[in-house]
């Protein structure tokens, strides 16, 4: 591929939320009645050509994990249910986004639209690993980053990260811990 698309397009509403480590956008190739496989090609050339190493999907269903894999761009799959207990879900993804964005990996987040969710998500993760120190102080730079105020949903989620385990600090150099 040649010309100015050989570097791809970034996926819509593209945000870093810690630079060079998170980002969050809309699904790559657009949301379902939007969805475009050519665009959703373009977008995930940008991504490797960026350097992710990551993409973290929220959707409910596998869309796009197929392509992710043609591409060979690491994938993972966290279904978020539209309603009900999210926590599990949530604790998962806080976990392995912990785990990835401290050994230096490049990860992007999505779910069908850059909405509340994703906002919620990103935020909820900020304060669940201290990276600020509550979740108004979160919301409000998550809200900023995006453009516009999150709504109810995000801020649910961003209320049940409070109460989430936080990360487990790393063990200090030759200390050895014992189970209990």
């Amino acid at each position: 591929m040649r010309g100015k698309w050989a570097a791809g397009i970034p996926p819509r509403n593209f945000t870093w939320v810690i630079r060079d480590r998170l980002a969050i956008s809309e699904r790559p190739g657009g949301f379902a009645p939007n969805h475009r496989r050519v665009r959703r090609n373009e977008e995930i050339i940008w991504l490797r050509a960026q350097g992710f190493t990551r993409v973290v999907s929220l959707l409910p269903s596998p869309h796009n994990l197929a392509a992710y894999d043609e591409q060979g761009l690491a994938c993972v799959h966290f279904p978020m249910p539209p309603s009900g207990d999210v926590r599990g879900v949530l604790g998962d993804v806080f976990q392995w986004l912990h785990g990835e964005i401290t050994t230096g990996e490049r990860v992007l987040v999505h779910q069908d639209e850059l909405g509340d969710r994703v906002m919620g998500v990103a935020a909820g993760y900020l304060v669940w690993s201290a990276r600020l120190p509550d979740a108004p102080q979160a919301t409000t730079v998550v809200e900023r980053l995006i453009g516009h105020p999150m709504g109810p949903a995000g801020r649910e989620l961003v209320a049940l990260s409070v109460d989430l385990a936080p990360p487990e600090p790393p063990a200090a150099a030759g200390s050895a811990r014992t189970p209990a």
